[in-house]
């Protein structure tokens, strides 16, 4: 015989059987029913925890996987955020060179006869053979060819080479640079030859007894191209025991210069009003008397 098929209607009327019990059981408002139902539900529940812990653990892995996503997110703004910051930082520090070396130009004190143009450095040549820098000011203000040049503090060159919008500034330090010079206090002139180095030498000195490291250099003005009275430096001795000048201008950050118009000495035209008379001159209102 097949008992097969009895026995699942069997177990099956069984369990609905047991499944309404429970819903009635559930169901029933008695305090006896629900002091019953508690102590059930205080030996099942906790003995079910086992079965949770995937879905707890899943959860709360998934909960930490979002909170990652968030921090992630939170450290990339973050960086970003100082990225940008060190921009305007960097922006700032150039800002505030800009403006220290401005004031410096303004702070400089020079003959109230001469008048200037501020120019801005574009480029300087990149060569090791040749010292000069390029500013945006040119024929268009007025720019003329051997105007000198000083940053804040000390002479830099002499205008070589003037465009309509730019000009060409070659620097004190460059080999055909030349500057007539008077060393202070001792009134020693001399030449600053430039020879490409930090720090050009002194030429044609009359007595270097006379001088010593530290003596302030300024230009002379002999020669017309350069005004007197400029500063160019400080002298220094080398290893070797020659006297270079140690420049006051800032090679290392040349961002602005001042450009001065100086149009040279006026030539004397009339010797004769200069010198006065002539013996000769003399000679002849003595005799008309």
């Amino acid at each position: 015989m097949d008992y097969g098929g009895p026995l699942r209607r069997l177990v099956l009327a069984v369990l609905v059987l047991g499944l309404v019990g429970v819903f009635l059981l559930w169901r029933i408002d008695s305090p006896r029913v629900e002091r019953f139902r508690a102590q059930v539900t205080d030996q099942i529940v906790p003995n079910m925890d086992w079965a949770m812990a995937p879905v707890t653990g899943t959860v709360n892995l998934l909960r930490d996987f979002q909170s990652y996503i968030r921090i992630a997110e939170q450290n990339a703004e973050l960086r970003r955020e100082l990225r940008q910051m060190q921009a305007w930082k960097e922006a700032a520090l150039q800002l505030e060179q800009e403006n220290a070396r401005l004031l410096d130009l303004n702070n400089v004190r020079l003959d109230p006869r001469l008048t200037y143009i501020t120019g801005v450095v574009l480029a300087d040549s990149g060569s090791p053979f040749r010292q000069s820098v390029l500013l945006n000011v040119g024929a268009r203000d007025g720019i003329v060819e051997g105007w000198a040049t000083m940053d804040g503090i000390g002479l830099v060159g002499r205008i070589s080479g003037v465009a309509q919008n730019t000009a060409r500034v070659i620097l004190a330090t460059d080999a055909s640079s030349r500057i007539p010079a008077v060393i202070q206090p001792s009134g020693q002139t001399a030449i600053v030859a430039g020879d490409n180095s930090a720090a050009p030498p002194i030429d044609f000195l009359e007595s270097p007894d006379l001088v010593r490291p530290g003596d302030r250099v300024i230009s002379s003005g002999d020669g017309g191209v350069f005004p007197a009275g400029l500063l160019i430096g400080q002298v220094a001795a080398d290893p070797g025991g020659r006297l270079r000048v140690r420049l006051s201008a800032d090679y290392e950050r040349l961002e602005f210069l001042r450009v001065l118009r100086h149009y040279g000495t006026e030539p004397v035209s009339d010797t004769t009003q200069v010198l006065g008379p002539t013996p000769s001159a003399l000679l002849s209102e003595e005799v008309t008397e």
